[in-house]
């Protein structure tokens, strides 16, 4: 088991729910928002290890989600999936630091992938 805590920011209920049902298996801790202003309350009151976000979103968008939790979270790793993936969307989410990057329909295996590395590098020796 894991123990790392995840949190989820998608518009999609179905999203955030495809992927708490496949990583809490694993022993994460998924915890899924619609939004991004629960989000960061959550954020105040917890640690977490990862924040996966989508990038088009009424409100707070997911660029200015991962630029808020860069500023103030630096140790959280932040991965960006997104229905309207372009060249412009993905080198402004990678300057802005992003620690992942995926176009939708997100392939779970490679999210979670993506989740284990950052997590655990060490571990990847055995993929």
């Amino acid at each position: 088991m894991s123990g790392f805590r995840v949190i989820v920011i998608d518009d999609e209920r179905i999203v955030g729910q495809m992927i708490k049902a496949a990583m809490e298996p694993d022993g994460y801790k998924v915890e899924t928002f619609l939004n991004a202003e629960p989000a960061f309350a959550r954020l105040r009151e917890e640690k977490f290890d990862v924040v996966i976000t989508d990038l088009k979103m009424k409100g707070i968008d997911g660029m200015d989600v991962l630029r808020t939790i860069k500023t103030a979270y630096p140790e959280i790793k932040v991965i960006m999936i997104t229905a309207f993936a372009s060249l412009d969307s993905a080198v402004e989410a990678m300057k802005s630091k992003v620690d992942g990057f995926f176009a939708k329909p997100v392939k779970i295996k490679d999210l979670k992938e993506c989740v284990q590395k950052l997590l655990n590098p060490a571990d990847m020796t055995a993929l």
